[in-house]
């Protein structure tokens, strides 16, 4: 039996990692293959077996099903499984018997990354039912989340700008690239040099908020933005523009919250500014008579306030998981891993304001013992050395086919339901 792998990279974040993972594989006695999208696909790869890819997306499932049939591939690895290139390339997967893997950012950030087989949020195969989570986690021991593997702000915004500049400054070589994001990257970049010009100056303003609201012990409910060109906004919500997310909390926030009460929106760190949420928030609050108790911070400690808020409402951030390890109600509006009973709240948002529930502690230890079991791996795209200790990890994983592991490979994905009462459109043949 031939037990070597064939592991083929898609797209992936702009870091080192996928050059250092084919390199834990091929040191593992496996094979690695890339196929490369654009210039800075080329920038961070640097290794070999790479193929360039040249043709339009409408051609790229017959080239992709004729390359894994020709190398014989096991496995394919990529980031963000909602680009239109994986997406595609997980319908060719599982039509060729091939394990899909998606790594991204880890759900117990910072220093984590998530392996998941298939996809995550409305694909994600983890398991939704209480019972059955606290079944698969009976035994597992509690994670250690000391953070080991911090990196800086700008060393990420640095790596994400010298891979998409590069990307579009040699888009003559790579014409038919789709690069997927909301906003075209040099618009991203430059409409956010002003947003950073101010950002100090606004981080004291929410500071002074925070710690106002903790002084005062005024009744309060965070609403944590997501950023306007996240995937988790378009793929798994219902909401095409967090200014419609924004309008419904704030409509529901004034005919249901108690009368003290006060809606603090907190603004994505990485948000590039554009869209100017303050000025959206005021003219929502002022059509629906509470300019007085909505205010925006750009900044401020999120632990401080999880710490001390009545609720925490989201669309699937990963801040709702931080808001119910920190013992604070929250009520997700899209799809979220963690939105179950027991968790977060299930009913409408407009009961959340008055009785917002309790967290049954014990499956939430529950859950976050097999979440770090099955589908975490600490590690970091950015920093070196968490680098090295999560391709030790991913590439075990995947060798030893025990990405997601027992109990959390379950198909059909079980939030597909979920996503179709919402209204977001569900792909069937993945």
């Amino acid at each position: 039996m031939d037990d070597c792998r064939r592991v083929l990279f898609l797209l992936g974040p702009t870091s080192p990692l996928w050059r250092e993972l084919a390199r834990g594989f091929e040191d593992a006695g496996h094979a690695t293959h890339k196929i490369l999208f654009s210039s800075g696909d080329v920038l961070w790869w640097r290794w070999r077996g790479g193929t360039v890819y040249w043709g339009t997306l409408s051609r790229w499932k017959d080239f992709l099903a004729d390359y894994m049939r020709r190398h014989g591939i096991t496995d394919l690895i990529y980031y963000a499984d909602r680009h239109p290139y994986h997406i595609v390339a997980q319908r060719v997967a599982r039509d060729l018997g091939v394990q899909p893997v998606v790594i991204e950012n880890g759900y117990l950030r910072p220093d984590w990354l998530t392996v998941e087989i298939g996809g995550m949020g409305v694909y994600s195969r983890f398991p939704k039912d209480p019972d059955e989570i606290l079944r698969h986690a009976d035994c597992l021991p509690a994670p250690d989340l000391t953070v080991r593997y911090r990196h800086g702000y700008w060393r990420e915004v640095i790596s994400e700008i010298s891979h998409h500049s590069i990307s579009e400054a040699l888009r003559f070589l790579h014409p038919f690239f789709r690069h997927g994001h909301y906003y075209h990257p040099w618009f991203e970049y430059l409409a956010g040099i002003p947003h950073v010009i101010g950002a100090d100056r606004r981080a004291r303003e929410a500071e002074e908020v925070v710690a106002d609201l903790e002084a005062s012990r005024r009744t309060f409910f965070l609403l944590a933005l997501q950023m306007q060109g996240d995937h988790q906004i378009h793929s798994n919500s219902p909401f095409r523009h967090i200014g419609t997310m924004m309008e419904d909390v704030i409509a529901s926030f004034a005919a249901h919250a108690p009368a003290d009460a006060l809606l603090v929106l907190k603004q994505h760190p990485y948000d590039n500014g554009w869209e100017n949420w303050k000025k959206r928030m005021t003219a929502a609050a002022t059509r629906h008579g509470v300019a007085d108790r909505t205010l925006l911070i750009d900044g401020g400690d999120l632990h401080r306030l999880l710490a001390i808020a009545r609720g925490c409402i989201v669309v699937n951030s990963t801040v709702g998981l931080h808001a119910l390890r920190a013992g604070c109600p929250t009520k997700t509006l899209g799809i979220a891993i963690y939105d179950m009973p027991g968790l977060t709240h299930q009913g409408g948002l407009d009961g959340f304001w008055q009785e917002p529930g309790a967290i049954d502690q014990a499956l939430l230890d529950a859950f976050v013992r097999l979440l770090a079991d099955r589908i975490q791996v600490k590690g970091s795209f950015y920093h070196p050395q968490g680098r090295s200790v999560a391709v030790e990890e991913i590439v075990r994983r995947v060798c030893q086919r025990r990405v997601g592991g027992e109990g959390c490979d379950i198909l059909p994905p079980p939030r597909l339901d979920d996503a179709r009462r919402l209204g977001i459109p569900v792909d069937h043949s993945i």
